[in-house]
């Protein structure tokens, strides 16, 4: 993967793009993640993340920009729809967070962001992946199951704002080709229901 590429090829019909996360996009990551979290992470992580921890990979979903309404545009410059990233120590890569905006959700860009994520893992060695997740969070379990993950483990009171317990969850064997055959039919099914969405008509960023 060359500079600013990310290991997800998304066709061009499906109207949305993956990017490497920066660090001017943090203060528009920053206002997602306060409102999708009640204990978001402060700013100073992301700074630790994106600029310090090598081990850290981080991106952001974005729309596709449409040439009739933003010719010139760059494709940094369209707003973010949500983000996520892991860490990768050595073969395992252990999502670490992962948020769509309230109100571009229910449209499968969850499980876009997650299969990018899933995508470039396995693109940067990974064989592991975990994550945890609230015990009452169902519809994130459903699509982390619907990609091989399984429950491991259980730690209690992990959540700080509620004492929730988080399912540790987890998927062996991602390089193999049975996981690569898997994700493959996934991702086709995802790519026809994301297109036949249309065009998101987002409008660019006010830098002013």
């Amino acid at each position: 993967m060359g500079e600013g590429m990310t290991a997800l090829v998304i066709p061009e019909r499906v109207p949305f793009r993956i990017d490497p996360m920066q660090w001017e996009d943090v203060p528009e990551v920053m206002g997602i993640e306060r409102r999708a979290f009640s204990m978001p992470w402060p700013m100073r992580a992301y700074e630790q993340e994106i600029l310090h921890n090598p081990n850290a990979h981080y991106l952001v979903l974005r729309p596709r920009a449409m040439r009739a309404v933003a010719p010139v545009l760059p494709p940094r410059r369209m707003p973010i729809l949500g983000y996520g990233g892991f860490w990768l120590v050595p073969d395992e890569a252990h999502i670490s967070t992962i948020a769509i905006d309230a109100p571009w959700r229910g449209r499968g860009l969850g499980e876009l962001m997650f299969l990018a994520l899933v995508e470039e893992a396995i693109a940067r060695g990974a064989n592991l992946i975990t994550l945890e997740v609230r015990a009452s969070n169902l519809v994130a379990q459903h699509l982390y199951r619907k990609y091989g993950l399984e429950v491991v483990g259980r730690r209690p009171r992990y959540y700080r704002d509620n004492n929730e317990d988080a399912l540790l969850m987890s998927v062996e064997g991602v390089r193999l080709p049975a996981y690569r055959q898997r994700l493959e039919a996934l991702k086709a099914r995802l790519w026809d229901r994301l297109a036949a969405a249309g065009p998101i008509p987002a409008a660019p960023i006010d830098t002013n």
